[in-house]
């Protein structure tokens, strides 16, 4: 699980396009916190914390500490928006986590030993099929990420939900009945050993001298 972290957020007046530039002019990020059988609450926080925490990764399955005036509060991002020309951030949502509650998630994919893995060093390909996972899962026990061992795999070999051990309490949602994660596919186009390769010159030079006869 990835650990909580701290966000300072002041409250924020008004709601709306205009009362959201005004946050922005002033060097802060405007949020909500919602959920939790409690009303929603605008917030902003300092412009550098979403766009710092954003960019370092995993900032959707991570748990937050928010302080507004000394009040603290477990949330969750759900959501956020990012400028579509300069990727900053616009806004941010947040959800109320209560004690035993669970939540879905989208749990990133990790791929551990692809340098020793049997099956790439023979030339095959990783070919990815799920970057993420949803799960449920405790909203205390939230996995920062899956880590698929690519050690003993070889070319056409697969790697299945069924094959991992998720943590305590998380299960994945899935329509099908075992996904696939990863295989390794063999390569595209087989390389010609240097003896293949030997072989094959005198009979193309020979080729080409009948030609030039004819």
């Amino acid at each position: 699980m990835a650990a909580m972290k701290q966000i300072a957020a002041t409250v924020r007046g008004g709601t709306g396009k205009g009362a959201a530039r005004s946050v922005r002019r002033d060097g802060r990020v405007p949020g909500v916190i919602y959920g939790g059988g409690e009303a929603a609450e605008a917030i902003s926080v300092d412009y550098k914390t979403p766009n710092q925490l954003v960019y370092a990764g995993h900032f959707l399955t991570t748990i937050f500490e928010v302080d507004i005036a000394g009040k603290k509060q477990r949330v969750i991002p759900r959501d956020y928006q990012l400028d579509v020309v300069k990727d900053t951030p616009l806004h941010v949502d947040f959800l109320r986590l209560k004690p035993g509650s669970t939540l879905r998630v989208n749990v990133p994919v990790h791929f551990l030993n692809q340098e020793t893995c049997p099956g790439l060093k023979k030339g095959g390909v990783l070919n990815i099929v799920r970057h993420t996972i949803e799960m449920r899962a405790p909203a205390d026990n939230i996995p920062a990420s899956i880590d698929i061992d690519l050690a003993t795999m070889d070319i056409n070999e697969s790697v299945h939900v069924s094959s991992i051990k998720l943590p305590d309490g998380c299960r994945v949602i899935s329509r099908e009945k075992d996904q696939t994660i990863a295989s390794i596919a063999p390569p595209s186009r087989q390389e010609e050993t240097p003896a293949a390769a030997a072989a094959a010159a005198p009979a193309a030079g020979a080729a080409q001298i009948g030609r030039a006869h004819v």
